[in-house]
């Protein structure tokens, strides 16, 4: 009988109080079969490198594209390339690769498994055909789950997706993705030559590491600029049709210096370090070799557009000329001994390697526009601190950003909230400079709160003299006594302290390392200041976020950041990153630079013509520029601001100079690339003139000293808007 009988309890029917359950017969489902077959990975190989690498700015290596091989083979059958079953898995298999975060190179390991990935997806299949979101039985669907009361109840995946929307909504504001990274904690990062991508070292980092950590420290200088420099268009060679001679450009081509033998008489260009030898000569060297150079006569590029000193790495274009005499195996002779190649290099032009800017080198200037992402600088998918790549994480967090600005229009708070106030040299040993602060602060106090700045970042150096373990008054007892009166004057400021974030960066004369360095240079990146002397200004911060009620807003409480010298602001994460320096760049150039003739003449050489006008753009200058001295020209102070900020974006680095000068940690000096270039640079120079100007798209900014050295009462700073990407100096009276 098909149909159940009528359930009795009745003893003259003889049926049990609960009759058995007929289990009805379930199909079972029909799966189409599929024939394995052995896919060489050579017949595979064009199908991954048109999914992978043009689709997906993807670059397969040969294990993964075997082990891709075997999983078509044996799950697509022989109609892989017929019905296009392969292209399709493959697709897949990228997408969930940049899902999980795997690197630009698709590789086991690298970032993600690979073979989880397919393991995942082998269960996803059916025919041949991915088949994603199958449902596992029959009274589950992805779109509702049907209650009990017969209404259909969200799906896991949309109570996640509301969720996140709720917490969104709780998350609309700024402050929550502003994240301050410090140095030791930014990604050590080497670059690999040969696969020409960077590597994460995995090494623990030590004070006292292994010599060859400080050749690798110069030779990744050199591979990042020689990369970069190969993609400049004046250094490519044109693979197109022939063009008319009018339109053409001149491509330059760099000659290692272990080429120069046996070439005597000839024009090359070189890149190289400047370096000093133990003969107190002059050398360049690249990884090939060193040769002396002369470059009493060299012509600059541009004319007293930027500074030359030992530690950078330059291109010269010159003659070589061999050694008449043989000098035997004397030091600084021509027999080879290490890499040292015989003769002098004449240099006619001298210039600094040209910059490249930050869409450049993540490869996000085409998709910015608004179409397809191009593959060029290939460094999207690298996480330089930490945070997300710009191509895994740069998307979501414009989105985030977009809906904080409609949040922000909605009537909540208006949009100059962005903006950041940036002093540098406030010495609170200083007098004036406790009556400047309390009159500063009480500027932005005076405000609405919407439109006062959401981070205050304070840059040492805090005290004037260097602080010393001992007596007198540089103390470590004095010190804090320092930080004690600080905390006194942010605490007759409550409001700024509960809604905005403190940030504050040590100089040179900061414990601890100018116990040892005396106020000279000390090693960097350098710790950030000791709690010791800063729990008082904590506690006025507490203070302050105990009386506000921070309950029914979505603003985050105030807080006060210690972090080193240098170190990173960040703003949505790859969006917005501001590197922040506190270090006498300006005079340490002045006193190390070449001597090199502004006027010399010169002759016609490879470097000649147009190439200052391609290579070198001048950085924009927005009329933000204030004289150090009142007397001196403000024309003479742009000049000297505009020198300083291509001469360090141009070498990439914010130390180009040689270890005996600036000691620089070596498994730490990844925190001190400029590559890819932020967005923003806060270089506090105290010897230079504030300043703020652009230079291929990053704006980069000197606040100077908070009280100048002359003898009227004002003060100057930096103010920052961070979604505009411009500064200005503000300057007022106390």
């Amino acid at each position: 009988m098909d149909s159940d009988p009528v359930p009795s309890s009745s003893p003259a029917f003889g049926t049990p109080v609960h009759p058995f359950r007929k289990n009805k017969p379930n199909p079972l489902s029909t799966r189409t079969s599929i024939l394995p077959i052995l896919l060489p990975s050579s017949t595979l190989r064009p199908v991954a490198f048109r999914t992978f690498t043009r689709k997906h700015n993807l670059t397969i290596s040969s294990a993964a594209l075997q082990t891709l091989a075997t999983f078509v083979g044996k799950n697509c059958g022989s109609g892989w390339r017929e019905e296009g079953l392969a292209e399709r898995v493959l697709d897949e298999v990228a997408k969930s690769w940049k899902k999980a975060g795997g690197g630009v190179i698709v590789e086991e390991g690298k970032g993600a498994s690979l073979k989880a990935i397919l393991q995942a997806l082998e269960g996803n299949m059916s025919g041949g055909r991915v088949v994603l979101g199958r449902v596992p039985t029959a009274d589950t669907s992805l779109t509702g789950i049907a209650g009990r009361n017969g209404k259909t109840m969200p799906s896991p995946s949309a109570l996640q997706d509301e969720k996140e929307d709720e917490d969104m909504e709780l998350l609309l504001h700024p402050r929550h993705w502003t994240r301050i990274v410090d140095a030791f904690d930014i990604p050590r990062l080497t670059y690999n030559a040969d696969k020409r991508y960077f590597e994460i070292v995995k090494s623990e980092p030590s004070l006292f590491p292994s010599p060859a950590r400080n050749i690798t420290l110069f030779r990744d200088r050199y591979n990042i600029i020689y990369q970069r420099l190969l993609r400049n268009e004046s250094f490519q060679t044109s693979l197109g049709l022939p063009t008319a001679p009018s339109s053409r450009q001149q491509c330059y081509r760099l000659t290692p210096i272990a080429n120069l033998l046996g070439r005597n008489g000839t024009s090359h260009l070189l890149l190289g370090l400047l370096s000093v030898s133990p003969t107190g000569e002059l050398t360049l060297s690249d990884l090939t070799g060193s040769i002396a150079v002369e470059l009493s006569h060299a012509h600059l590029i541009p004319e007293d557009g930027a500074w030359f000193a030992p530690g950078m790495i330059v291109l010269v274009d010159g003659i070589y000329e061999e050694e008449e005499n043989i000098k035997g195996s004397t030091l600084g002779g021509n027999s080879g001994i290490g890499g040292t190649i015989g003769g002098r290099f004449v240099g006619v032009s001298i210039c600094g390697p040209p910059c490249e800017r930050r869409d450049t080198s993540f490869g996000t200037s085409v998709r910015e526009g608004g179409g397809e992402v191009s593959s060029s600088g290939g460094l999207g998918w690298v996480d330089f601190l930490g945070l997300g790549s710009e191509r895994a994480r740069g998307p979501r967090m414009r989105q985030v950003q977009a809906r904080c600005l409609e949040h922000v229009r909605d009537g909540f708070e208006p949009p100059n909230r962005f903006k950041l106030a940036v002093m540098s040299e406030v010495n609170l040993d200083n007098m004036k400079v406790a009556d400047a602060l309390r009159r500063l602060f009480g500027i932005y106090n005076d405000l609405p709160p919407g439109e006062r700045p959401m981070v205050f970042i304070l840059i040492g150096n805090f005290v004037r003299q260097a602080t010393v373990s001992g007596g007198g008054q540089a103390g470590s007892i004095e010190y804090k006594e320092y930080f004690d009166s600080l905390a006194g004057i942010l605490s007759d400021f409550p409001s700024l302290l509960q809604r905005s974030t403190f940030v504050f960066v040590p100089g040179d004369n900061d414990p601890w390392s100018s116990a040892f360095s005396a106020g000279a240079a000390s090693p960097v990146p350098r710790q950030a200041i000791p709690e010791l002397f800063t729990s008082r200004i904590r506690r006025a911060f507490a203070t302050a976020n105990a009386e506000s009620d921070h309950s029914q807003g979505a603003e985050p409480v105030g807080e006060a950041i210690w972090t080193s010298n240098p170190s990173r602001l960040t703003l949505f994460g790859p969006v917005h990153d501001i590197a922040i320096f506190r270090d006498d760049v300006s005079g340490r150039l002045r006193r190390c630079s070449l001597g090199v003739s502004q006027n010399a003449e010169h002759s016609g050489t490879a470097m000649d013509g147009d190439l200052e006008s391609r290579l070198h753009p001048a950085p924009e200058g927005n009329g933000e520029t204030r004289p150090a001295n009142v007397k001196s020209h403000p024309a003479s102070a742009l000049r000297m601001a505009r020198k300083l900020v291509k001469t360090i974006l141009d070498q990439g680095t914010l130390s180009p100079f040689p270890l005996s000068l600036r000691p620089v940690l070596w498994d730490h000096a990844s925190s001190l690339q400029l590559y890819p270039l932020p967005t923003g640079l806060i270089l506090a120079d105290a010897e230079a003139a504030p300043f703020c100007m652009t230079y291929e798209g990053c704006h980069v900014m000197n606040p100077g000293k908070l009280i100048p050295e002359i003898n009227l009462p004002y003060m100057q700073w930096v103010e920052y808007d961070a979604l505009k990407n411009r500064g200005r100096v503000r300057e007022e009276r106390y």
